[in-house]
């Protein structure tokens, strides 16, 4: 009774934990949601409210009335599709390389690459923002996809997704007449799936919420600038406007929760199985 009487204490605990932890991660959005439903007598009144009332879908139709909501939208699409894509190429063939293919000073250099996580963006945005105009691809699509389709993480985690499958795999094909390229086609990378799109969700959402450096290389003109870019001037024109502003951020957030949403059940299959095993 006493050992019966602990266990359910101690799965009450764990429920305990795990609701006030999503109570943590979702609260912040839900308040979102609501707020920008309010109308602007609503979201300054004192004491504040939780639920809006009345419900509102004004907000929405000012923030596409206020900027070119749609071309912002369209310009950070276009970049985390293609940015993501190419993200997964260069860091698919780079993980084949380091995890199947035997050459001397591997591990070294795999280390060096891995070290280059710790430099963070804001240390190399002016000497990468010198090349870029070097280049002459300011304000451009390429000044926005070409420094992110190097990703060290990515092969990272697809390092450890090749190494986690066996030898043999290799070994038949090689037997076969197979080379490498067909090996890392044919045979290995349809089996790290559920990797690929754990990679693919993280680098399209870090694309897509990226800020500093698309408001540095975008400057120019409006052609080119992506949503973030375009909602932090949504917040400066509307500075008191906080519906408006939390309107504006449900819009940004919907297509990543949508992309999220289907590509969750690999990402789960990843992590539970092959995406994160040494």
């Amino acid at each position: 009774m006493r050992r019966e009487g602990g266990s359910r204490l101690q799965l009450a605990a764990r429920y305990a934990v795990m609701i006030v932890c999503a109570a943590a991660l979702i609260g912040p959005f839900v308040w979102m949601v609501l707020a920008s439903l309010k109308t602007d007598a609503d979201i300054g009144r004192l004491p504040p409210t939780i639920i809006p009332d009345p419900v509102t879908g004004e907000n929405y139709r000012r923030v596409v009335d206020s900027f070119p909501f749609w071309r912002f939208a369209r310009n950070s699409v276009l970049v985390a599709v293609i940015s993501t894509a190419l993200q997964l190429i260069v860091a698919s063939t780079a993980a084949y390389a380091f995890a199947r293919i035997e050459f001397r000073g591997r591990s070294l250099l795999f280390g060096i690459y891995l070290a280059t996580m710790m430099i963070p963006l804001q240390v190399i945005i002016v000497p990468l923002f010198i090349e870029m105009r070097n280049l002459q691809l300011v304000d451009s699509f390429a000044a926005l996809i070409l420094p992110t389709i190097v990703s060290s993480f990515g092969v990272f985690l697809l390092r450890q997704a090749f190494s986690a499958l066996p030898r043999e795999l290799d070994e038949a094909a090689f037997i076969d007449g197979a080379g490498h390229f067909r090996v890392f086609a044919r045979v290995l990378l349809p089996l790290i799936g559920p990797a690929l799109a754990t990679f693919a969700v993280f680098a399209f959402m870090s694309t897509w919420n990226s800020f500093i450096w698309p408001l540095v290389i975008t400057q120019a003109s409006d052609r080119h600038v992506t949503l973030p870019v375009g909602l932090s001037r949504l917040n400066g024109r509307f500075s008191t406007d906080w519906n408006v502003v939390m309107a504006g951020s449900v819009m940004t957030i919907v297509p990543i929760l949508a992309f999220y949403l289907v590509t969750q059940r690999w990402v789960i299959r990843s992590v539970a199985f092959a995406g994160l095993k040494g």
